[in-house]
């Protein structure tokens, strides 16, 4: 009778550890399996980040590039190169010693079509007329204390 219950408890603790030993090693194995997914993860946002950061990198350099581009429709000499919020300032005539007219120039390139919030803005304020000329002159203190 001892041998039959020593046989009972003997074969229970087995069942228990060969499921114990079960979840362990499934616990092990989806630990594993999300590191992996985690390092492919990283892989993937790395790829990503680099493609943006060229496709930003080809846009500047597409702006900087533009007057120089055999279809750009005006005179690179007259064009000065601002970036942001617009790309570039055309001062039309300049060349020959006269303003015929000022343009704000937008340069998109790739799939960058749309315009931003800011540059609709700008776009809207040129639009409408809220345009204008202001000077600032250094005050003559300033310039006399660098001398």
């Amino acid at each position: 009778m001892n041998q039959e219950i020593l046989f009972i408890v003997l074969a229970a603790a087995a069942v228990v550890l060969v499921f114990i030993a079960f979840r362990l090693g499934r616990i092990s194995g989806r630990n594993a399996e999300n590191k992996d997914w985690e390092k492919n993860k990283l892989e993937l946002i790395v790829r990503d980040r680099i493609k943006r950061s060229r496709a930003v990198l080809g846009g500047q350099f597409s702006e900087q590039l533009a007057p120089f581009l055999p279809d750009f429709p005006f005179n690179p000499n007259e064009c000065r190169f601002i970036g942001k919020p617009i790309d570039l300032l055309i001062f039309k005539g300049m060349d020959e010693g006269r303003i015929d007219e000022v343009v704000l120039l937008e340069v998109k390139s790739g799939k960058a079509k749309n315009l931003s919030k800011i540059e609709r803005l700008l776009r809207d304020a040129v639009n409408d007329g809220r345009v204008r000329w202001q000077q600032y002159d250094v005050p003559d203190e300033l310039v006399k204390m660098q001398q």
